[in-house]
């Protein structure tokens, strides 16, 4: 057998007392796809780490094509065509696709942008990528960003590629497009490393997988050989089926009535088309639908971030018993009314946390404003920190910890956590379980129940139809900007959930099919 793109042998990595990775052994082979299990602080993002430079192993040997090497910099990684696409990215936003690409490389050449721009054009044609070269970074969603940075290391010739949690951030659609591009790769030699939570995706685009648990290596396996529940009963040590706890639905009132509310954009696209639904306290809504649809402009709408053309949000104040409409308020008018709508964004460190403060001051930052003195109270915001990570298992030193140095799923958790905490009457969550382990994904959907039992009014945007019909109450489906239908949580199907995601007949408008 010829000689691993890429393999590591009995790798330590210590940071201080914690181990991270404890003898871990693995290899890839030149077109072959890896997927590298675990939960969230397993050691993963770490192992990966040592690949690409970033970090240095205590101990264990590192092998390219069969001999030893030491990679001690991202610039070493380079030089053995050694790419890393980090879950966060790493770019100038008011630069173009084609000039992050360039940053930074040396190739002996004068800079030429525009045989930057047909050599990009180039590589995306060999592999289906779909990016304009010209456009910059600030015009681009999460999925193009993406693409320039596996083009960027595509560009410095890399032939051994790590993904950090490719998916977490991407639509089905785009996971799709993803994993077709992936499949070329693997056919033009290329070896790839996938790091991953998600168990369908793992059984669907890789070759092996190799599952880590709390920085051990518990077991390398053929993706042909195994399944779902003998890859989960690795991954946590015991088996674990989905069957969410749902109570019924107790004193329930109408909190938030959408009526007719329309939305179109400067290109005369319809994002929202007459929605109308009532969310109820007590009540878990699950918003459903093919991604695109509408759903972030719905959530943004009733956050006050989104401009209406017509159409009205009341909301049916618990404590004063008034009717307010919400449209037309600032954000803020809407927080100060008393409702607390949480939004959890796609960007997590860009939209929702800010990375170079540590947690603390990231519960903080949903505080500050009531300070009753000109100096900053700590205690509070430090509780909820501490709270936090012991609810929600937050692998973390201290509080005192920048967020930036917390893995994918951490940074998740810390910000779902403050979401929760704000106490809100109606909670509003979009993906929050995205990028998030088996048990950690638990720990939310009981947040999520907990505040259901309060008597909170909670909206919930998922991609999972399973987790769907087993949390929500009800589910509205949503397509194309319209609501093509409500159904029970208790009773529906994924087949009928899906066969709505694909419709485009409004409820009350033309006869549905």
């Amino acid at each position: 057998m010829e000689n691993a793109a890429i393999e590591l042998k009995n790798i330590t990595k210590r940071f201080g007392k914690v181990v991270a990775n404890n003898n871990v052994s693995l290899s890839v082979q030149k077109g072959e796809i890896l997927s590298l299990l675990g939960e969230n602080g397993s050691g993963k993002t770490t192992l990966m780490n040592m690949i690409s430079g970033i970090y240095f192993p205590d101990e264990g040997s590192i092998f390219i094509d069969g001999k030893e090497v030491v990679i001690r910099s991202p610039k070493d990684a380079f030089k053995y065509k050694i790419g890393m696409i980090h879950q966060h990215f790493k770019l100038v936003d008011v630069f173009s696709a084609a000039q992050n690409i360039i940053l930074g490389y040396e190739d002996g050449e004068s800079y030429n942008i525009k045989k930057v721009e047909e050599k990009v054009k180039e590589i995306c044609d060999k592999y289906g990528f779909d990016i304009n070269p010209k456009k910059k970074i600030y015009e681009m969603s999460v999925s193009e960003k993406q693409t320039v940075e596996i083009l960027k290391v595509l560009y410095r010739g890399a032939n051994i590629l790590i993904l950090d949690e490719p998916t977490a951030v991407l639509t089905p659609q785009e996971t799709v497009k993803l994993f077709a591009i992936l499949k070329k790769m693997k056919e033009d030699g290329k070896a790839i490393i996938i790091i991953t939570h998600k168990l369908h995706e793992v059984l669907a685009i890789s070759d092996k997988v190799t599952v880590l648990r709390k920085g051990e290596f518990i077991a390398t396996v053929n993706t042909k050989d195994t399944n779902e529940s003998e890859l989960t009963e690795m991954m946590v040590g015991k088996k674990i089926s989905l069957n969410i706890e749902r109570n019924e639905p107790e004193n329930t009132e109408k909190r938030l009535e959408i009526k007719n509310i329309n939305c179109i954009n400067r290109e005369g696209v319809k994002l929202l088309d007459n929605i109308s639904f009532i969310a109820q306290s007590g009540e878990i809504l699950g918003i459903a639908g093919i991604a695109g649809s509408g759903q972030r402009e719905l959530l943004e709408a009733i956050a006050g971030l989104q401009k209406l053309d017509s159409g009205e949000i009341l909301y049916y104040n618990p404590k004063t018993g008034e009717i307010d409409n919400l449209v037309g308020k600032t954000p803020l008018q809407i927080r100060d009314l008393g409702v607390r709508l949480s939004f959890v964004p796609e960007d997590r460190l860009g939209m929702g946390l800010v990375g170079n403060m540590d947690i603390v001051d990231n519960m903080m930052l949903r505080s500050y404003r009531k300070g009753k003195t000109a100096f900053l109270e700590r205690k509070e915001p430090k509780d909820l920190a501490d709270t936090i990570i012991d609810r929600l298992k937050v692998v973390t030193p201290s509080t005192a910890t920048p967020v930036r140095r917390l893995s994918g799923g951490n940074v998740q958790k810390v910000l779902v956590g403050r979401e929760i905490a704000a106490a809100p009457t109606v909670l509003m969550a979009a993906y929050p379980v995205r990028g998030l382990d088996i048990n950690s994904s638990y720990a939310i959907y009981n947040l999520l129940n907990e505040q259901k039992a309060n008597g909170v009014a909670v909206i919930f945007v998922g991609e999972d139809l399973d987790v769907l019909i087993e949390l929500c109450d009800k589910i509205l489906v949503i397509g194309a900007g319209k609501i093509t239908g409500i159904v029970d949580g208790r009773t529906a199907t994924k087949e009928e959930i899906g066969l709505l995601m694909t419709k485009t007949d409004k409820i009350g408008g033309a006869e549905n099919e």
